[in-house]
């Protein structure tokens, strides 16, 4: 697995306190990205989905009715 150096510039007071609590800090600033990075990239297909039914002129719940209609003629 290859790895950069991130340089992040917070608060003295955080970052002592945080160690004085054994709080591992490169964990969790590297959790907290990896969900902000989920989150986004899930945002950003909620959008595409948005945008494709704009198009074909369905709302989101006409569009999961269609689904499940399909689901159920199988």
């Amino acid at each position: 697995m290859s790895t950069t150096v991130l340089s992040v510039r917070i608060r003295r007071r955080l970052k002592e306190e945080a160690e004085s609590l054994g709080i591992d800090i490169r964990a969790v600033v590297e959790k907290a990205l990896e969900d902000e990075i989920r989150r986004a990239r899930l945002l950003r297909i909620r959008k595409l989905v948005d945008k494709a039914l704009e198009s074909m002129e369905l709302s989101a719940e006409e569009w999961v009715q269609a689904v499940r209609e399909a689901r159920r003629e199988r």
